[in-house]
């Protein structure tokens, strides 16, 4: 899956800027416009320390963290009459848990283990 790349950082960078920025293109009201922004700029933050400092594993929880906030937002700050802010922030969401999981020093190891070695 990830390498010793950091392509998991990149993406996390990816999905933050996707979360902060989607309430251009989709229904919100201020719950979720805010929620969205705010955690879409700690996740793509949190990728980009880990570029910086890619031993840095408290990043990785904290995008975890996020990514849950992430998806349980919906409930939690009452706009899932927002289709599309709500589907962003499900999937989204589980996306960078399923991230941050992945960069751990831990399972980045387990994974790199189970890679064929050429």
């Amino acid at each position: 899956m990830f390498t010793d790349s950091r392509a998991q950082d990149f993406l996390a960078v990816v999905l933050g800027a996707f979360t902060a920025l989607s309430p251009l293109w989709v229904s919100t009201n201020d719950n979720a416009r805010w929620t969205l922004i705010v955690l879409g700029v700690l996740i793509a933050a949190t990728g980009l320390l880990q570029m910086v400092r890619a031993e840095m594993a408290a990043a990785d929880y904290a995008m975890g963290l996020f990514g849950v906030l992430l998806f349980i937002s919906p409930w939690a700050m009452d706009f899932t009459a927002f289709r599309g802010a709500s589907m962003t922030a499900w999937v989204v969401g589980v996306v960078t848990v399923v991230v941050a999981v992945a960069a751990l020093p831990a399972m980045n190891a387990r994974l790199h283990n189970m890679a064929p070695h050429h």
